[in-house]
């Protein structure tokens, strides 16, 4: 085995057979982990994300947190119970581009995919820079390298998920419930201690907040609104379950329709815990250091996670360590549910025609290895752009989840219809009425939010992706034509058959004899081709005249033609002359031998072939023209071939 297979196998495990894909799917204790951790970890800002937003118009906007909360439990419901007839209709983990495409045509389910795959890159680059920041509120070294400790988080999650979804999945299952009894514990201790009449107080309740400015009438309205789609951030994740149902156990729509109930109800309460605490204990946070006042010169806010930790616990070491370290781990993995859900759905569009076809085939760990490895580096490249600041990521995100969940329950209300003027069953028909109702009411509030969210978004940045989607849209339209293009060239009819060429003239590239060129000529006339020459480049009398008279000693039975280069070229007298037998008899078929070194390291391939590769790649658009390659093998590729026996 080569090395390099040696250190995958050790890094990614062995290789699994096609037949033991069923062996990956998960059980409900699993999938709940995998497809859940990015809504759960969600839960970790999206408090905070409201009280920065609020805290523009200082102190007393904290008031309108709890009705700002309240309206996100909402909708978080609203779009829970509509992935649910989701999941139940289309089970086959198209997800949103599936109903999409069905129901409102291809080119909105194309502008659907541009927004998940967006929004599953931002997911992986806003968790995992949430968690470096949650990490250095409590271990300050880290928040003097946060890209880099965001980027080597992005690596190991990569390397688990390139494992296999059943590996990764049972990795991912500790973290995610040591998250969620980290959360409900600090929950429970802050009810017993406020029952027992302790106070909890954050410590930043003592700073004062610097207001930008006033605001009331439309423009109270307008931070409020931005305040409640900052908090929408908490749904992020919820369509990864619709995107995922093949990988669940069967039977996999109810299993699916399980989770997300789950899912539901698990995230709301720690969100409405959480946002409940801080503003219990006045956690006063802002989005610049120096608009809380009172904050010590040099120092840099905690996360509001940090701060209700320290404030539940009163300051204790330990506890407030586990709640902090959990939460760094859900941030940090929340990021896989973006990792099965972006391959999957890459794999879908790439069978679809809409992306490279190399994204639909799985890897030797029976994972979209492809998909894995493209998300990771998208990640990565927005972490280092936007040096792991959790702020400014966060104005991109959201636009692209709501564009999907509103063309989704538009699809989903279209669907329904359809089938109601097909069904006759009452039962059937009452069941699809009240299904069609609830995707109307979530088509309505999705609708709302989006509205809402490009409105108050899109000059802090959420511009970028609203240039982007189409982008993208063009882009996979771009690749969709240019396979139809190739197929419509590639399609036989009737009338095509295999047509012999009217001869074969054979050209076997010489530079000097010795081995490989005996071996090309050996090749070459074993083929009894119609022509038979061999081509040497004159660009050195001297050269070109040894090798004439070596080549007549030897009496080799092929004759050998000179192309004089005064440039000092080998590719252009070669092409030209192929192109002038080309153009003299336009039916024959010219085949071109070129000897080539089998070399066992990379940096000998800088040394050896470069001749025989330029050539090749020119001669590749000339119709009508073959090009075979002679190996010989050299003895640095024998390490490399015993490694493979």
């Amino acid at each position: 085995m080569p090395f390099s297979d040696g250190v995958k196998r050790v890094l990614l495990g062995n290789a699994l057979r096609s037949d033991r894909l069923h062996e990956t799917l998960l059980p409900k204790r699993i999938a709940l982990p995998v497809f859940a951790s990015d809504a759960l970890s969600s839960n970790a800002y999206a408090t905070q994300e409201i009280l920065l937003v609020l805290s523009l118009g200082g102190l007393s906007m904290y008031s309108y947190g709890p009705w700002v909360a309240a309206a996100v439990v909402v909708i978080y419901f609203t779009v829970v119970a509509s992935y649910r007839q989701n999941v139940h209709a289309y089970p086959s983990g198209g997800g949103d581009y599936e109903v999409v495409s069905t129901n409102l045509g291809p080119k909105w389910g194309v502008f659907v995919a541009s927004a998940l795959l967006i929004d599953y890159v931002l997911t992986v680059a806003v968790s995992i820079s949430s968690a470096v920041a949650n990490l250095a509120s409590t271990v300050e070294v880290v928040g003097y390298h946060n890209t880099w400790w965001a980027v080597g988080f992005i690596i190991v999650i990569t390397m688990l998920n390139l494992r296999g979804i059943r590996e990764s999945g049972a990795v991912f299952a500790i973290p995610v419930y040591f998250f969620m009894l980290a959360i409900f514990a600090m929950l429970a201790v802050a009810i017993v201690r406020m029952a027992t009449g302790a106070e909890i107080v954050a410590e930043s309740a003592q700073y004062l907040v610097q207001p930008e400015q006033a605001f009331a009438g439309l423009a109270l309205a307008f931070v409020i609104a931005r305040a409640f789609s900052s908090g929408t951030t908490a749904l992020t994740g919820i369509e990864a379950v619709s995107n995922g149902v093949p990988a669940f156990r069967q039977p996999k729509s109810k299993n699916a329709a399980t989770v997300l109930l789950m899912l539901g109800v698990i995230s709301m309460l720690m969100f409405g815990g959480i946002t409940w605490l801080a503003l219990k204990t006045q956690v006063h946070i802002t989005e610049f250091d120096r608009d809380l006042i009172g904050l010590p010169q040099g120092a840099a806010q905690k996360t509001v996670i940090v701060q209700v930790a320290n404030a539940v616990f009163d300051n204790a070491y330990l506890p407030v360590i586990i709640v902090t370290f959990a939460t760094v781990l859900i941030l940090a993995l929340a990021a896989n549910t973006a990792f099965n859900g972006f391959p999957v759905l890459g794999s879908i569009l790439a069978k679809d025609g809409y992306l490279p076809r190399q994204l639909h085939t799985r890897g030797d760990r029976l994972a979209f290895s492809n998909g894995i490895l493209t998300l990771a580096g998208l990640a990565v490249a927005l972490v280092i752009v936007y040096q792991a600041d959790v702020t400014a990521l966060i104005q991109l995100y959201i636009i692209g989840v709501f564009v999907s969940f509103t063309l989704s329950q538009l699809g989903m209300v279209r669907h329904w219809n359809r089938h109601l003027r097909r069904e006759d069953d009452p039962a059937a028909r009452r069941a699809m009425i009240r299904s069609r109702a609830i995707n109307a009411f979530g088509l309505v509030l999705t609708g709302s939010v989006l509205v809402i969210v490009l409105v108050t978004k899109f000059t802090k940045g959420a511009w970028l992706v609203v240039v982007a989607m189409p982008l993208i849209y063009l882009l996979m339209r771009g690749i969709s034509r240019h396979y139809e293009r190739v197929s419509a060239e590639l399609v036989t009819n009737d009338r095509d058959r295999m047509i012999l060429p009217a001869r074969v003239h054979t050209l076997v590239l010489v530079s000097k004899i010795h081995k490989p060129t005996l071996r090309a000529l050996a090749y070459a006339r074993a083929t009894r081709p119609t022509v038979l020459e061999a081509i040497n480049v004159n660009f050195d009398h001297e050269e070109t005249e040894r090798l004439q008279r070596e080549w007549d000693r030897r009496g080799i039975p092929v004759a050998l033609k000179i192309l004089d280069s005064p440039y000092r070229e080998i590719t252009r007298p070669v092409v030209n002359y192929v192109r002038a037998l080309r153009s003299e008899n336009p039916n024959d078929l010219v085949a071109v031998y070129i000897p080539e070194y089998v070399v066992g390291h990379w940096w000998e391939q800088l040394l050896h072939n470069q001749s025989a590769l330029r050539l090749k790649s020119r001669l590749l658009f000339t119709p009508g023209v073959t090009v075979t390659s002679v190996p010989w093998q050299l003895a640095s590729s024998e390490a490399v071939r015993d490694q493979d026996v």
